[in-house]
């Protein structure tokens, strides 16, 4: 197999049909790596809107447990991606989101915005870093796979192409930013989660160049002071040039997924998905009904 030939493949399918088929070989392939960095920084946007970042440090889900706030997040997202939307396990993941989501007042728009998040961050990615940009093709199937999500996930008017996604990510952006001590806490947390994946003496740095990535209105929102025009500059080379790296390797051979990802630590044997993430208590600020926790086994996972 040669480098473009798995790009020629995603080109015969239907962008509009086979979405899930082209956005896992996009994913899983071509690119995983990348979507996972991307994802990362998809999140970490959300924080920039202080609805979002507020309730999630009031949560405490990701200043106080931050691996398995991290760890359950992509765990979900991906069990989709994996066995697709009609597999027991995927319905598993998607019935635990949604069960969550209704624990807290979260507004449709916040919801809509986080979608959009998905689909449009890592298309801007792989244009600045990736081995090659995301065609057209692959957007529009993204955009179609995140649509098919956040109807299972009870969103109303979802956006019907990746351009109207962008537009209303943008504008939302616009007019939503801003300061939150809340939102701060939780992206320091996420910034010190990222740094400990390495050794110790490297965190400071790790943490200096996650900053240098977010682009002049995260820092603003956060309150971070302005990184060096240098060390953004020799942040952003060292991906590219990555990128351009990865362009000359082989094909990937196998699939990768998220649960493949040595950031993913929480779990080292094994996990079930209808056991991820969190329950919140009836009566102690989280969804005053209580809803059963499924038994354990079905949609179980293997080790990474």
């Amino acid at each position: 197999m040669q480098r473009y030939d798995r790009l020629k493949e995603i080109l015969r399918l239907d962008p509009d049909q086979d979405f899930l088929a082209i956005y896992r070989l996009t994913a899983t392939y071509e690119f995983p790596w990348d979507f996972t960095r991307a994802l990362e920084l998809a999140l970490f946007r959300t924080y920039a809107v202080p609805s979002i970042g507020r309730l999630l440090s009031e949560t405490a889900e990701f200043t106080e447990r931050s691996q398995k706030r991290y760890d359950d997040t992509a765990l979900l997202l991906d069990a989709v991606v994996e066995h697709g939307f009609e597999s027991d396990t995927a319905r598993t993941a998607i019935r635990r989101v949604n069960q969550m989501h209704r624990s807290y007042d979260i507004s449709d728009e916040d919801m809509r915005y986080v979608l959009c998040t998905f689909v449009v961050i890592p298309s801007r990615w792989l244009d600045a870093y990736g081995w090659r940009p995301m065609t057209h093709h692959e957007r529009r199937a993204s955009a179609n796979y995140y649509a098919t999500l956040g109807r299972h996930l009870g969103i109303p008017d979802i956006p019907g192409s990746y351009e109207e996604f962008e537009a209303t990510l943008d504008a939302y952006e616009a007019a939503h930013f801003g300061w939150d001590a809340g939102s701060r806490a939780v992206a320091d947390a996420t910034l010190d989660l990222m740094a400990s994946w390495y050794p110790a003496p490297l965190a400071p740095a790790v943490r200096r160049a996650g900053i240098a990535l977010l682009d002049d209105s995260l820092v603003d929102a956060f309150r971070y002071p302005a990184p060096a025009p240098a060390l953004r500059a020799a942040v952003r080379g060292a991906l590219r040039l990555r990128g351009r790296a990865v362009r000359l390797l082989p094909p990937r051979r196998a699939p990768h997924y998220a649960r493949q990802n040595p950031e993913i630590k929480g779990y080292p044997d094994g996990y079930d998905v209808g056991e991820l993430g969190t329950f919140p208590v009836p009566g102690a600020g989280g969804c005053p009904v209580p809803h059963p926790r499924r038994p354990t086994g079905a949609g179980a996972q293997p080790p990474a």
